[in-house]
């Protein structure tokens, strides 16, 4: 899918300006420094113009009826940020010094999720590419970068962005954001994007002024669901599915992140999520395309493989079940959405053996049952962390786990999940035990600030670490001191238990490209057992090849008999012939 719907259509020395205004009887291009042109009316409520000698970098909008003057939907670049003109952007390929690159094999990934505005000091795709060298010898082998679709204001998620082709104007212009994925692949990193489907931000999206972008056939948690399957939702879901394209097309991302796909409600004969999926791997080619979805249903059926292991539709899913079990031990922690996974070895050793902790049980802080049966999928469908912007973020004050959990409980998780079979994911900072924290940020007008203020107490309230009273000392999201609060401190890995904890990682990533990653096309669940806190989990690694990790997360020594058989590859903490010490994790290999 080379051709958008979408867009500026540059032809030679012509470029045809397209936009669907269904709502409308007329619609004006308006040019900078040039009267407002009228444009020809189509069918389904497409207009065109085309225009003669425009060259890159003019600015342009679009005129409605009712004298409201809008943004390309599709815009490219917006310089003036999201209620300004778009910048016409295009007309020459961008000079890729690795134009051949093919990706990389799923099994080889080692995720590293960023937020680009907080990552460097100068928080651009610019200064991310300073870091790429730290992060090949850290080990890493994708980046996943938190949304970069513009959104109001300078900070932010990225989660409540309005115009999903144009990159966020505060970190760089559509050509930086390539030189970083440009860069990226020069070291052998692939590049992936959160992307969001299921909503849209409340300040700057004016497609519902022209076009049915809602419906009020579902609902979400942020208003009427986006329009799918309603009245007119065939360029809605062009708008969306083209998109997909365009990222993996336009700046050869190698895969992409799909937020909250539970929050997408589709009743078309065929799934927005099935034409996502093949979309992308059609616009990829003949190049790897890794597809991962955050799923709160824990519905497993999108994760299903072919007879030949090949995903049919989405490669992995963000697994916070296995995160939730592994703070908690380190942590003891048990209020909130905690409480279902605490105090229960059995739930670590099933997140680690089978991936969902809950496969079709009551969940009591959902009050519902969760999830599908995920024990027959292979590890690999299953991205582990320890770490996350929504885990950290969501709590009260953003804090880390390195505020709330031992350095060596920390070491020990860090143990578990990074040699597991699963694909593993580090959030920023993560692998020195950064301190600074990651909550909540964004840059809206002070009514819709105040809003936010009030509607993040409320949702807090509901999770881990937040109470009445954290409520009155929790960072204000609004102000700009919250945002530089998040940027990492570059001189803290050079600290002495910071720099312990970074050789750590990489003694550990290092080990798994090595000795695990080579296996795991042939990798599945053997057994899992737990005695006491004791959890016990062995993985077949091909025919005569197996992985065993014991671990004692819990801070009380456990005893017991022998020790684990087999070559031992890593180690923390004491285990000797009658007890393994607290936070004890031993891998062997037999």
């Amino acid at each position: 899918m080379t051709q958008l719907s979408f867009g500026p259509l540059f032809e030679h020395e012509n470029i045809t300006f397209r936009f669907w205004a269904p709502k409308h009887k007329s619609i004006m291009l308006r040019l900078a420094g040039i009267s407002d042109l009228a444009m020809e009316a189509h069918d389904n409520g497409w207009f065109t113009r085309r225009v003669d000698g425009v060259a890159p970098g003019s600015r342009y909008s679009f005129v409605l009826s009712n004298g409201l003057v809008v943004p390309d939907p599709a815009s490219r670049y917006q310089p003036d940020d999201v209620h300004g003109a778009s910048e016409l952007v295009g007309g020459k390929e961008f000079p890729w010094s690795r134009p051949q690159w093919k990706g990389r094999p799923w099994n080889e990934m080692v995720i590293y999720e960023l937020h680009v505005g907080t990552f460097t000091e100068a928080g651009t795709f610019t200064a991310a590419i300073e870091r790429l060298d730290y992060l090949r010898q850290l080990g890493v082998t994708a980046l996943q970068l938190m949304p970069v679709a513009d959104f109001r204001g300078g900070r932010g998620w990225g989660y409540d962005g309005v115009l999903p082709y144009a990159p966020e104007s505060s970190y760089g212009r559509p050509e930086d954001l390539k030189a970083l994925i440009d860069a990226a692949h020069e070291r052998e990193i692939c590049c992936f994007l959160d992307v969001v489907y299921n909503h849209f931000g409340p300040d700057g999206n004016y497609i519902p002024a022209y076009a049915p972008l809602f419906s009020d056939k579902h609902s979400s948690p942020w208003g009427d669901g986006v329009n799918y399957d309603d009245e007119g939702s065939s360029e809605v879901r062009k708008f969306v599915v083209e998109n997909v394209a365009y990222w993996i097309n336009e700046f050869r991302f190698d895969g992409l992140r799909f937020d909250a796909v539970h929050a997408i409600k589709d009743d078309s004969d065929q799934h927005l999520l099935a034409l996502i999926a093949s979309t992308a791997k059609e616009a990829a080619g003949d190049r790897h395309v890794h597809l991962i979805v955050e799923n709160e249903d824990n519905a497993s059926d999108l994760l299903e493989r072919d007879a030949n292991g090949i995903p049919k539709l989405y490669t992995a899913q963000w697994n916070d079940d296995i995160h939730h079990v592994l703070h908690s031990a380190a942590t003891g922690e048990d209020f909130g959405y905690y409480a279902d996974y605490a105090h229960d070895p059995d739930k670590i050793a099933r997140a680690l053996s089978e991936g969902f902790v809950f496969q079709g049980e009551q969940m009591p802080y959902r009050g519902s049952r969760r999830g599908q049966p995920s024990r027959h999928l292979p590890p690999t469908a299953f991205i582990s962390f320890i770490q996350n912007h929504d885990q950290v973020g969501n709590r009260a004050f953003g804090d880390r786990l390195s505020n709330v959990a031992s350095l060596q409980a920390i070491k020990a998780l860090a143990g578990a999940y990074l040699l597991a079979p699963q694909i593993p994911m580090i959030f920023q900072g993560e692998e020195w035990n950064a301190r600074t924290p990651f909550p909540y940020f964004c840059d809206f007008d002070e009514e819709l600030n105040e809003n936010v203020r009030k509607g993040r107490r409320e949702e807090l309230s509901r999770l881990p670490g937040f109470d009445d009273e954290s409520a009155k000392l929790a960072p204000d999201p609004t102000t700009l001191g919250t945002f530089l609060s998040a940027k990492l401190n570059w001189q803290e890995p050079a600290q002495a238990d910071n720099a312990a904890m970074l050789d750590t990682y990489r003694e550990l990533i290092a080990l798994r490209h090595r000795e695990i990653v080579p296996h795991l096309d042939a990798c599945h669940t053997e057994y899992a057992r737990t005695s006491g806190h004791i959890v016990e989990v062995c993985w077949s690694l091909g025919i005569d090849r197996r992985l065993l990790l014991v671990a004692n997360l819990s801070s009380e020594v456990q005893r017991q008999q022998g020790v684990p058989a087999g070559r031992s590859i890593w180690s923390t903490g004491s285990i000797d012939t009658r007890a393994i010490g607290a936070w004890s994790v031993v891998w062997t290999i037999d």
